[in-house]
């Protein structure tokens, strides 16, 4: 395995993303490629993406991939926004079959979470992180003095008064599905990271997914405790961090 580049790529609701990473570094190696979702995101057609954006950058090595899903030992569990056919999948060993190149698979957030700790907002920060994806849905990753706790999920939790889950009232999705200004969309997501706040007391809170591009439009609706930061590597960071984790985790 190249001890230093390593294809990142990032499996979204909506697109999927990759490129070569220089994981010492944290930056692209290449002009960042992006494929649609499927509609039909099923095993086959997303293993068939992969496989476009292997010709694409002509790739021989090691791959880390971010899946929008808990992933425990490779393992699909959740298929909140990926077809239902994916839980019980072990993605791991099918990507590496389709491939033929050692791959690793964790959750989404998770990556995103790992890059902005090595190479980001996170980086060199003591106390708590609670990293919050905004994209299509909500995702989430908390570490303590630099440690993940895996697929958190808190975009699945239900807010007070509630019929359905928080990312379906404070995602990007719910903003331009409600048509929300960013003020009025700004509320919403400031009660969901006031819930978050109150059961988890994180010290720095970092916004990452696409909304982080646009957080002038939203942070001064944010009145919380913890020190609120956008994701420095933007909505890079889910490319960058499945690629160091593959670097972490294929080695061991």
């Amino acid at each position: 395995m190249n001890n230093k580049h390593i294809l990142g790529m990032d499996i979204g609701g909506s697109g999927i993303k990759a490129a070569p990473v220089n994981i010492k570094t944290g930056k692209l190696l290449d002009e960042k490629h992006r494929i649609e979702t499927p509609s039909e995101s099923t095993p086959e057609a997303i293993c068939g993406v992969i496989l476009q954006h292997i010709e694409h950058f002509r790739w021989k090595g090691a791959i880390g991939i971010g899946f929008p899903a808990v992933v425990q030992n490779g393992v699909i569990h959740t298929a909140a926004n990926i077809d239902k056919s994916w839980i019980g999948v072990n993605a791991r060993k099918l990507f590496s079959k389709e491939t033929g190149l050692p791959v690793w698979v964790l959750n989404d957030a998770d990556a995103a979470g790992l890059a902005e700790i090595k190479f980001g907002a996170g980086a060199g920060f003591k106390g708590s992180i609670l990293l919050v994806t905004v994209g299509t849905g909500i995702g989430t990753a908390l570490f303590v003095k630099g440690k993940l706790y895996p697929n958190t999920e808190l975009g699945h939790i239900f807010m007070k008064g509630k019929t359905k889950d928080a990312e379906y009232y404070a995602s990007d999705n719910a903003r331009k599905r409600e048509n929300l200004d960013w003020e009025a969309w700004g509320e919403k997501f400031n009660e969901y990271l006031t819930m978050m706040e109150n059961l988890f007391w994180p010290e720095l809170i970092i916004i990452g997914g696409g909304v982080s591009k646009k957080i002038e439009k939203f942070q001064h609706r944010l009145k919380l405790r913890a020190k609120v930061e956008p994701a420095r590597l933007l909505n890079d960071a889910g490319i960058v961090g499945a690629a160091v984790a593959a670097k972490i985790y294929l080695k061991k």
